[in-house]
C-alpha cells in the first residue's frame, strides 16, 4: 500500500514537464557560466595593443617601456593607418600614439596627451572589460611619470604631478568612427537606449505566456474546453483567436509599460549624455517600422509556442510547470542581450540565442542604431516561420485526441472510445 501511494505521489511531482524545466534551467546556467569564464580569461590576458612613439624624450621612452612590459604589442611603428589595420585584424584593443611633444608638454607644466584609438567588437557591457584592463595599464604609466617628476624635483604644478596625463580618445566600431568617445561612453549610450526592449519582451512573454498556458490548463480542468470544441466553430479559428488576442493584450501591456518607464526614467538625470544625432545613431521611420515588426512577430512566435505547450497541460498545476522553460528562456535572452553584443557572443550561445524567437527584438535596437539590418530582417523572417510552424503544430494537436488527454493514446481503439 505504501509503495503504491509513494509511486502515485512521485508521478504527480516528478513529471516530464518538471524534468524538462530543470534540464533547460541547468543548460542555461551552464552557458552563462561559460560566458563568465570567457570574461575572466580576458581579465587575465595582457591587452593587445598597437604602439606609435613619436617622442624621444624621457617620458615618451618610459611610457613605451611600461606599455611593452604590461601589454602584448601587436604593432610597433609610425604609420597610424597601418597600425589601425593591424589592431583590427588581430582583434586588439587599441592603438596608442605618443605625440612628438609629449615630454616637452610635461616639462612646460602641461599635461602630456596620449592619442588612444580604441577598437571594440561590440557594444555590450561585457565588451568594455578589455578597455578597463588597458585603463589599469595607463594608470601604471601615469604613476611612473609622477615618480620621475618627483625624483627629478621638477618645479611643476602639484595637480600636474598627480595627474600628468590626459587622453584624446576615438573609438572604432564596425568600420564606424566615434571621435571623442571612449568605449565605456559608447557602450553606456547603447545600453541606455536599448535596455528597455529586453526587459519589456521578457515581462510580456512571462505575463501573456502564463495567461495563455494557464487558461488552457483551467479549460481542461473545468471541462470547458470540451464544450468549446462542440460549438459550430472551426478549431483553426479558436487557435487564431487565442494567439491574436494574447498578442494584442501583450502589445497593450507593452505600451503601458513603456509609458510608465519613460516617465520613470525622466526622473533621473544622466551625466555625459551623448548627442545621438551627432553620431548618426538616431532611428528613422523605416527603423521604427522594422522594430515594430520584430516585436509583433516575436510575440506572435513566443505566444504560439506557449499555446502549443498549453495543449499538453492536463490541468492548471501541470500548466504552471510547462511555463517554467519559457520563463527561463525569456530571462536568459534578456540577460545575454543586455550584457553582451550578439556579434561577440561565443558561437554556441549565438546559435542558441538566435533560435529563441523572442530574443530578436531584444537585439534589434542596437543593430538599428548602427544601421545594420541583416540581423533584424533575418530575425523577423525566422520569427514568422517559427510562429507558422507552432500554429500548424497547434492545429494538428487541436484536431487530435492529444488536446483532451494531454498525451497520445497507446492504441487507436482507446482513442476512439475516449472521443465517443
Amino acid at each position: 500500500m505504501f509503495f503504491n501511494m509513494f509511486k502515485k505521489e512521485l508521478k504527480e511531482v516528478l513529471t516530464i514537464g518538471s524534468i524538462i524545466s530543470i534540464a533547460a534551467m541547468s543548460f542555461v546556467f551552464a552557458m552563462i557560466g561559460q560566458s563568465v569564464g570567457n570574461i575572466e580569461e580576458k581579465l587575465e590576458v595582457k591587452p593587445a595593443i598597437g604602439l606609435i612613439n613619436n617622442d624621444n624624450g624621457i617620458f615618451g621612452i618610459i611610457s613605451t617601456q611600461i606599455l611593452q612590459e604590461t601589454s602584448d604589442i601587436i604593432y610597433n611603428g609610425s604609420d597610424k593607418s597601418a597600425g589601425l589595420q593591424e589592431v583590427i585584424a588581430e582583434k586588439g584593443i587599441a592603438l596608442i600614439e605618443i605625440p612628438s611633444d609629449f615630454s616637452d608638454s610635461i616639462y612646460n607644466n602641461e599635461q602630456g596627451k596620449l592619442n588612444i584609438n580604441w577598437v571594440v567588437q561590440g557594444v555590450g557591457p561585457f565588451d568594455g572589460i578589455s578597455s578597463d584592463v588597458l585603463d589599469y595599464v595607463l594608470n601604471a604609466v601615469e604613476k611612473e611619470i609622477s615618480k620621475i617628476i618627483i625624483t627629478q624635483e621638477l618645479d611643476l604644478d602639484p595637480n600636474l604631478i598627480l595627474n600628468p596625463l590626459t587622453t584624446s580618445q576615438t573609438t572604432f566600431l564596425k568600420e564606424k568612427e566615434f571621435r571623442g568617445l571612449s568605449p565605456n561612453e559608447l557602450i553606456n549610450t547603447f545600453s541606455t537606449q536599448s535596455y528597455l526592449i529586453p526587459t519589456l519582451i521578457m515581462m510580456i512573454i512571462m505575463m501573456s505566456g502564463s495567461s495563455i498556458i494557464s487558461s488552457m490548463g483551467l479549460e481542461k480542468e473545468n471541462k470547458t474546453l470540451e464544450t468549446l470544441l462542440t460549438l459550430p466553430v472551426k478549431r483553426n479559428y479558436i487557435i487564431l483567436s487565442k494567439i491574436i488576442a494574447s498578442t494584442i493584450s501583450g502589445l497593450i501591456l507593452a505600451a503601458i509599460y513603456m509609458v510608465g518607464m519613460t516617465y520613470y526614467m525622466k526622473s533621473f538625470s544622466f551625466s555625459g549624455v551623448v548627442d545621438l544625432q551627432a553620431y548618426n545613431l538616431t532611428l528613422n521611420i523605416y527603423d521604427y517600422t522594422l522594430m515594430g515588426l520584430s516585436v509583433f512577430m516575436s510575440l506572435l512566435a513566443g505566444l504560439s509556442l506557449c499555446l502549443a505547450l498549453g495543449s499538453f497541460a492536463k490541468d492548471y498545476k501541470s500548466a504552471q510547470s510547462l511555463l517554467f522553460p519559457v520563463t527561463v528562456l525569456a530571462i536568459f535572452s534578456m540577460l545575454m542581450t543586455m550584457f553582451m553584443d550578439f556579434s561577440t557572443m561565443p558561437t554556441f550561445i549565438k546559435i542558441f540565442i538566435f533560435i529563441i524567437p523572442f530574443s530578436h527584438p531584444m537585439m534589434a535596437m542596437k543593430s538599428l542604431m548602427l544601421k545594420e539590418y541583416a540581423l533584424v530582417i533575418s530575425g523577423i523572417i525566422y520569427s514568422s516561420i517559427f510562429a507558422a510552424i507552432m500554429i500548424i503544430i497547434t492545429i494538428l494537436i487541436f484536431n487530435s485526441d492529444r488536446l483532451l488527454v494531454g498525451k497520445l493514446q497507446k492504441n487507436k481503439k482507446s482513442a476512439k472510445n475516449l472521443v465517443s
